[in-house]
């Protein structure tokens, strides 16, 4: 019984995993095709897009110490999205609808930042 319930723990956390492919989830925390990805000294901002939204991440070159992060992330004609904390790998997800519309990213770990620019248009 016991070999039983832990065969289907073990299931159930490999299920997420198994989502269809190409689908970046798993790794960032945002779904949708890698749409942009601009690397900076201690770390990299990721810019994800679906059909109707655009996510992006902030992730950490060397994760460990705990330390400031944030990503912001703005449609053009629209309100900045942002997370911004102390965080050992990552900051965000962050998501906004962007149908048809432009968008622009930041991402910064410590005093060093990254930006796209209006990207997706």
């Amino acid at each position: 019984m016991l070999a039983r319930v832990l065969v289907l723990f073990l299931l159930a956390g490999l299920v997420p995993l198994l989502g269809a492919p190409g689908v970046a989830r798993a790794a960032s925390g945002c779904s949708g095709r890698p749409a942009k990805t601009v690397g900076f000294s201690t770390g990299e901002l990721r810019v994800y897009k679906s059909r109707a939204h655009v996510c992006a991440v902030t992730v950490a070159k060397k994760p460990g110490k705990r330390r400031t992060m944030s990503v912001t992330l703005q449609a053009r004609g629209g309100r900045a999205v942002s997370d911004k904390g102390k965080y050992t790998k990552m900051a965000g997800p962050v998501t906004v609808d962007a149908l048809n519309r432009c968008v622009r990213a930041t991402g910064a770990i410590g005093k060093k930042s990254a930006s796209t620019g209006w990207i997706l248009c």
